[in-house]
């Protein structure tokens, strides 16, 4: 009983102890900055980030004589100098409204065949036994440090030569190409991490490669899917290089259009805004909206 009633103290002097150390100066200044000031500062960072988007939005719903007589701050004073005149105008100009189609005729294949294709590529990389299997993959990660601009001129002949130059079809072509590399090398090392013994049960279930490719690694690898097609999406939807390049009057997207309003500033000011602005607002709703399977892909990828 003394033994006991002796080391009794003894043991509660170790979690006092360490109740002093978890709130000494050091550890609650680590908890504040860990904590609450870096809450704040991302938010502030957020909010900066934001005016741009704001700034341009406000200067959209204001005439073109107010946005040359003061800036989009007016508004918050002047709220009735808000008007949607700038928005009817937009789709009043068949240049504009014909880009946004052709930036979603150019984007959304473009997107889905680079994940199709990159998709089953990355799963027979990862998966699959054929003849040379590892170099070919050394030849894909090759490719990801040519730089684009290497092949413009090749590819601009080659187009030229099968007569898609200037085309829809050319610009996507060209997207899906440079996309591939990047796609099937990240596909390839997400895909391998699923446990064999997943795979080996459902091949005894008689499944084939297509259903244990749609019906179990489809499944697993979401995330990691669905974060290569934002990326996918937003590189095309912004692109202005190749679309510049590779596209003409009538398969021209919206970057180009607006770059040649640009030279016309000072007497198109009322569509250029507003275009602008659906051309911003578009990538990030469709990141917003796809933001849980953006992060998990992301994380999922890290981890492993």
């Amino acid at each position: 009983m003394t033994t006991d009633a002796g080391s009794l103290p003894g043991k509660a002097e170790r979690p006092s102890g360490s109740v002093k150390a978890k709130h000494s100066l050091g550890s609650r200044l680590v908890e504040g900055v860990s904590g609450g000031l870096v809450r704040v500062f991302l938010i502030v960072v957020g909010l900066f980030w934001l005016v741009p988007t704001i700034g341009l939005l406000l200067s959209s719903l204001r005439s073109p004589e107010d946005i040359a007589a003061s800036g989009w701050w007016k508004v918050f004073t002047e709220p009735s100098q808000i008007t949607f005149d700038s928005y009817s105008k937009l789709l009043e100009n068949e240049d504009i409204t014909s880009s946004l189609l052709n930036t979603v005729w150019i984007t959304v294949p473009a997107t889905l065949l680079v994940v199709i294709i990159g998709s089953l590529a990355g799963y027979a990389f990862a998966w699959m036994e054929f003849p040379g299997r590892d170099w070919w993959f050394l030849g894909v990660v090759g490719l990801l440090v040519v730089p684009v601009q290497v092949a413009l001129i090749p590819i601009a002949e080659l187009f030229g030569n099968i007569g898609i130059f200037g085309s829809v079809i050319g610009v996507v072509l060209f997207h899906v190409g440079f996309g591939l590399p990047f796609a099937v090398f990240l596909l390839r090392n997400f895909f391998a991490e699923i446990p064999r013994e997943l795979l080996e049960a459902a091949r005894l279930d008689g499944a084939g490669e297509l259903r244990l490719f749609f019906r179990v690694v489809m499944p697993l690898g979401a995330p990691a899917i669905a974060a290569l097609g934002i990326f996918q999406f937003l590189w095309v939807w912004n692109d202005l290089l190749v679309a510049l390049i590779f596209s003409d009057s009538g398969s021209q997207p919206i970057t180009v259009a607006l770059q040649t309003q640009v030279r016309q500033f000072g007497n198109n000011i009322d569509v250029l805004a507003p275009g602008a602005f659906i051309s911003m607002v578009v990538p990030l709703a469709v990141f917003f909206a796809f933001q849980r399977q953006f992060v998990s892909g992301v994380m999922a990828g890290a981890v492993k």
